[in-house]
């Protein structure tokens, strides 16, 4: 059983800008793990922070939670215009990811944002719901990954056909993130280097996505296509973070090397994302069974 000041503690760890970066996003999984008011009030209070990195990836969790009171909080964010587009995009995405078809109007509204990454993000949330009300009752497939996505996987099996849709860039959108999910969940060498070509093609936004499923596919054979993108000065730093990310959950020592080469880059989003992921590496390295372990790490301290 979690209590009140267990949940406060780890939220003030979340707020503390003085925390290293890696305590702060522990204690964010954590809390997301957690659930419940509590957490969601923390996690709100950091969207003060001026890391857009953490803002985003605190987006992303209010998301995965799919519970509908984040929703306020994700919607001022959405609006407001001094927020970095990477943190407008994650939360225009983590109201479609909740699933309440409330917000369907204000999705539409955004979808022609002058910002194109929240442009195109509402319009994939817009278009989730929508694919939602229409299959409404039936039983939900489960896949091999427990993230909720921007876009249901395509029925489709075939890797080579998946990968003519995913690369199509004359197809809407919302069909080549389905073919995305479908590569990822087919897995395998084949579908990580199908995957690995979408890092060359489409808008940032599909080439970030393309970035985060490699992260979840943790396949060898894409990291030489995403140290190549993270080390490209000129891409985008939305799509280099997630290159990154990626490169952290694979864990392999190829992985290591393009991490710490880009630890003190220019990019503030770039250099806090190598951080982080050097601290995920560490913990897909080492014997560590929980990487959100904000709660053991509390448990552990002397009283």
């Amino acid at each position: 059983m979690v209590t009140e000041q267990e949940v406060e503690a780890i939220g003030q760890m979340l707020v503390d800008p003085q925390q290293p970066l890696q305590a702060r996003f522990r204690a964010l999984f954590t809390l997301r793990g957690l659930g419940g008011p509590g957490a969601i009030t923390w996690i709100s209070r950091a969207f003060g922070d001026d890391s857009a990195l953490l803002k985003h990836e605190l987006a992303y969790c209010l998301g995965q939670m799919q519970d509908s009171r984040a929703i306020p909080v994700l919607l001022d964010v959405l609006r407001d215009t001094h927020q970095e587009p990477m943190v407008r995009h994650e939360a225009g995405e983590a109201l479609g990811a909740i699933g309440n078809p409330d917000v369907l109007e204000v999705l539409k509204r955004y979808s022609t944002d002058p910002v194109i990454e929240v442009a195109e993000t509402c319009q994939l949330a817009a278009q989730r719901l929508e694919w939602l009300q229409q299959h409404r009752g039936e039983p939900a497939v489960a896949g091999p990954y427990l993230s909720v996505d921007p876009a249901p996987p395509a029925e489709e099996r075939d890797v080579g056909r998946l990968r003519g849709v995913l690369l199509d860039e004359a197809r809407p959108l919302f069909d080549r993130y389905r073919a995305m999910f479908a590569l990822r969940d087919a897995g395998g060498e084949e579908a990580a280097l199908a995957l690995a070509e979408g890092l060359h093609c489409g808008s940032a936004l599909f080439r970030h996505e393309i970035g985060y499923v490699l992260g979840q596919l943790q396949h060898e054979a894409a990291v030489p296509q995403l140290a190549a993108t993270l080390a490209q000065r000129t891409e985008n730093p939305m799509v280099r973070h997630e290159c990154a990310e990626a490169l952290g959950a694979i864990a392999r020592p190829a992985c290591l090397a393009a991490l710490r080469a880009h630890t003190a880059d220019p990019e503030r989003v770039v250099r806090e994302s190598c951080e982080v992921a050097l601290d995920m590496y560490e913990h897909e390295t080492g014997s560590a069974f929980q990487y959100a372990d904000g709660l053991e790490q509390l448990r552990a301290r002397p009283s």
